[in-house]
């Protein structure tokens, strides 16, 4: 158990740092994260960080969307996103949280509660040290609040980032499970262009504050020890050791300084990046002799490596970049990317980057309908085999 902190811009700057490994590919940009926090740069407050008490109201809320249909997102893109679902879901729904829980780890919405506190959105002011998966996950059921039968997953609000009030696009969903609200958000979010914010599960008083454990604890916590942590630029397997030892989650390195030599992606109809990221031991691949695909739906789902048939990595474990070159992770999105990979010549940068693997957090792994709802998505990339659990 986590007591009560107050963190201030650099730990802000140390989450989304550790939140770029930890987030298995997904969770928002690094690159955005960094020019969002650049922007934040005058602000000397602190918000509170601590547990959930059981007796305040308390909503998820994220950023929803595709990080590269999205572009580099702005502070004012966010805050106003998050602003106007905020004050919708008090107009419409009568129901306005005074503390929030991250989605998922990100390095967006990791920072999307905290900057809402921090910004004194709508009623937010602290945030839960928390989160619903453990790492970024492609869709809302992949997250233990999902398999919560006494968290409703609605009403749901979702806004665009409109700075003005008669401008904003704004939807409530109403329907009984996560996979319909997955469907339906997402189908608002693609309507109104590349992102939009979000806020769902309200937990209240009406259902007896169900936010209560329900969602994996500490993780926030160790987050920021660990983008402390890289500020000394460690080397990859010191990087594997600290994050054993923060999250007792088995943590090894399959690839360690390889080179990104390959990059395909596309935005879906889903509003999700879905891509191949192939990694050789040497810049140029026909010099190669150790080969890795990595398979994505934003997040990280499938590593495979030349050396074996079956996969090494299968999501809902984690599947994580580290770069000892830049003494950090980084996501799919093509800003990220583009550190280690240069897109206009298709070759390698010359960074060298690690792969990570963590196992997947018990809590995440006996959640209800959880292992179903990621055996559906490695389905649609072509993985039809029994999942590691």
């Amino acid at each position: 158990m986590m007591s009560e902190q107050s963190w201030g811009l650099s730990d802000f700057q140390d989450v989304a740092a550790g939140a770029a490994i930890l987030g298995s590919g997904g969770g928002g940009g690094y690159q955005d994260a960094q020019l969002i926090l650049k922007q934040f740069s005058g602000w000397g407050g602190t918000v509170t960080v601590k547990d959930y008490d059981g007796a305040s109201p308390c909503s998820v809320i994220a950023m929803m969307g595709s990080p590269d249909a999205a572009g580099d997102m702005t502070l004012t893109e966010l805050s106003s996103s998050i602003g106007n679902t905020l004050a919708v879901q008090k107009a419409t729904c009568g129901f306005s949280p005074t503390c929030s829980i991250p989605i998922e780890i990100g390095p967006i919405n990791l920072l999307v509660p905290l900057l809402a506190a921090a910004l004194q959105l709508g009623d937010v002011r602290w945030v839960v040290d928390g989160d619903g998966a453990g790492r970024a996950v492609p869709e809302l059921p992949q997250t233990t609040y999902a398999g919560a039968a006494t968290l409703p997953p609605t009403p749901c609000v979702v806004a665009d980032n409109a700075t003005q009030a008669s401008q904003m696009q704004s939807g409530v969903v109403n329907t009984p499970t996560t996979a319909q609200v997955e469907t339906l958000a997402g189908a608002v979010v693609k309507a109104f262009g590349a992102f939009a914010g979000i806020s769902m599960w309200p937990s209240s008083r009406a259902n007896g504050f169900a936010l209560s454990g329900q969602y994996i604890p500490n993780t926030l916590g160790q987050i920021r020890v660990l983008g402390n942590f890289l500020r000394t630029r460690p080397e990859t397997a010191a990087v594997v050791r600290q994050i054993s030892v923060l999250t007792g989650r088995t943590t090894e390195a399959v690839a360690t300084n390889h080179y990104i030599t390959q990059v395909t992606q596309a935005t879906s109809d889903a509003s999700l990046d879905a891509g191949i990221i192939r990694l050789d031991n040497d810049p140029d691949p026909s010099k190669s002799t150790s080969r890795f695909y990595i398979y994505n739906l934003n997040e990280n789902l499938i590593a495979y490596s030349t050396s074996q048939a079956a996969p090494l990595i299968l999501a809902p474990d984690s599947i994580c970049y580290y770069s000892e070159d830049q003494a950090a992770g980084f996501s799919n999105a093509t800003s990220d990317l583009s550190v280690y990979y240069d897109f206009s010549s298709g070759r390698s940068s010359g960074k060298k980057v690690s792969v990570i693997k963590i196992a997947a957090h018990p809590r995440l792994v006996a959640t209800p309908g959880v292992l179903d709802s990621f055996a559906g998505l490695l389905r649609s990339i072509g993985y039809a085999s029994a999942l590691p659990y």
